[in-house]
């Protein structure tokens, strides 16, 4: 998988990354098989949760690449 960005759809990476939902709970993003899930960026949920979207990302694909290894 590439890196994510801050355009990258949240159902794409359910889609693509389901064991990344654990890190999107952990910020209070609970609904990520919701509605806004299939049109909202990562960065736009960031905002409305109050969380770094630079900082969530890091830890994303971090975690994503620790996954992979």
């Amino acid at each position: 998988m590439t890196q994510l960005t801050k355009d990258t759809i949240i159902s794409d990476v359910m889609m693509t990354a389901p064991e990344t939902a654990p890190l999107f709970q952990a910020i209070g993003m609970h609904c990520l098989g919701c509605a806004m899930a299939t049109g909202e960026s990562i960065e736009e949920a960031c905002m409305v949760h109050g969380v770094d979207p630079d900082e969530f990302l890091k830890n994303l694909n971090a975690f994503i690449a620790s996954a992979n290894a």
